[in-house]
């Protein structure tokens, strides 16, 4: 099927041809004749498999340029946002499409909403800006969900619920989705209106996707991650930790070792992380250490290696993880390096994907590395060099190799809207993924830890 097959606009063809795309793919050969008739659509596709494109021309073929705000697409993260706004963009030169999210001064927000055709924002930002009264969405006749699933994992969903209800009754809805879950076809029956469901298959190829996976003592992760960054040929590398702290950690001492890397959270700038993306997606920096925010969403090309440095609690975030790699019919490897603090996540992961193959690979000879410690107070700590887990004189007295101390972790709680998922661990979950000793074996005896680690039946 063809582009002009689809019921497009001459403008959006146009468009279209001038971007180089040549056919559509799954998702918009199912999605966009719907979309064009106006009826409501709940889509499940994963991550890259051009669905912005495809609610993108249903928005461009109805918004009328300064008649107020008609579109509303809700999204869970600030960089999802700008990559949305830029891609619809590409699509019309008459519209005005702004973004609202939070982290950034609300003034000049606020201006925009004025003369916007279209808006692209994250929940809390636009409740923000729905109980100051500064926008109107009276004019509201086209509302999408995008990465639905997401928002509703990161507690979005009584935001995005009232959000839904201050929009008009007469309007199209659009759900898109990785997986649709028993939630989102909840919330659809609530306020879509006998929406068409339509599904795609992954865009990553498992065939070309290599997994595996390295059992070491949690002293030795560091020294393992750094070896085999310098030793396995790749591409763009992107190293996923479960929490901020973690990630500055190994972004700290991957610089130490003189490995070209950059690191991006929710903690950082919206500049800094918008910044980062770029010079990692031109490939100025070889290595991206991040949490689950860049796990979906982003636009991020030739990625041939995905480490885990720390396993996800919910297997569904490995899934997003590992989908980085072996995109657009090229190969990739997936590797997790797993201690014991990891074993309770990974076996989730393995029963449910049971038809996941994760070879386990043996502990190659790890050279000597530099280590910078966190001290206690959160602190950088100078260390000495590092082999085989003997520590020099900056050694971890109560800490863990994926960063930090195990006495005083907190959850910090940021302003930013984009990461409730791991701000607000679930219950039962420690302040740090990474989890401590005393927590983890109260669910865990030594002697089973013991037993996993002799036999792997932890993985079967």
């Amino acid at each position: 099927m063809k582009f002009n097959e689809l019921g497009l606009s001459l403008e959006l063809l146009g468009a279209i041809e001038k971007l180089g795309y040549k056919e559509p793919t799954q998702i918009q050969e199912e999605a966009i004749p719907s979309i064009m008739k106006g009826l409501d659509v709940m889509g499940e596709s994963a991550t890259g498999s051009g669905k912005t494109l495809a609610f993108g021309a249903g928005i461009v073929d109805n918004v009328k340029p300064r008649q107020g705000l008609q579109a509303l697409v809700l999204t869970p993260t600030r960089e999802l946002a700008e990559q949305i706004k830029e891609s619809i963009r590409k699509f019309t030169k008459s519209l005005r499409v702004v973004t609202i999210y939070g982290g950034v001064a609300i003034q000049p927000q606020i201006r925009d909403l004025v003369s916007a055709d279209i808006a692209v924002a994250t929940p809390g930002r636009m409740l923000d800006h729905l109980q100051r009264n500064t926008v109107n969405m009276s004019k509201i006749k086209i509302l999408v969900l995008d990465e639905a699933d997401r928002m509703l994992d990161m507690g979005f969903i009584d935001d995005v619920a009232r959000i839904i209800k201050h929009c008009p009754r007469e309007r199209q809805t659009m759900f898109f989705s990785a997986t649709l879950s028993t939630k989102i076809k909840s919330l659809g029956n609530r306020f879509m209106n006998n929406p068409v469901i339509v599904t795609a298959k992954r865009h990553v190829d498992p065939s070309k996707l290599k997994q595996a996976y390295y059992n070491i003592d949690k002293g030795r992760k560091l020294s393992l991650l750094v070896n085999l960054l310098e030793s396995e040929l790749s591409g763009l590398v992107m190293v996923f930790c479960n929490t901020r702290r973690t990630t500055d950690f190994v972004i700290k001492n991957l610089k130490l070792n003189k490995i070209q890397a950059v690191g991006i959270h929710g903690g950082l700038s919206q500049n800094k992380r918008t910044k980062t993306i770029e010079m990692f997606n031109n490939a100025k920096f070889g290595v991206l250490v991040c949490t689950d925010v860049a796990a979906r969403g982003l636009h991020i090309d030739n990625v041939s290696h995905v480490y885990n440095y720390e396993i996800p609690k919910d297997p569904k975030d490995y899934v997003h993880r590992i989908g980085r790699t072996a995109r657009a019919g090229e190969k990739g490897k997936v590797m997790n390096i797993l201690c014991e603090y990891d074993f309770d996540n990974f076996g989730r992961v393995q029963s449910e994907y049971r038809n996941f193959v994760i070879d386990k690979m043996d502990i190659p000879m790890l050279k000597k590395i530099n280590l910078a410690a966190m001290n206690n107070n959160g602190g950088e700590r100078r260390g000495g060099n590092f082999r085989k887990g003997n520590f020099g004189r900056g050694n971890f007295q109560r800490g863990n190799s994926s960063g930090g101390s195990f006495g005083r972790n907190r959850t910090h709680r940021s302003r930013d809207d984009d990461d409730r998922s791991w701000q607000k661990p679930r219950r039962g979950a420690s302040a740090s993924n990474a989890g401590s000793p005393k927590s983890w074996q109260s669910s865990r005896s030594e002697k089973k830890v013991k037993s996993w680690q002799d036999n792997d039946s932890w993985q079967k």
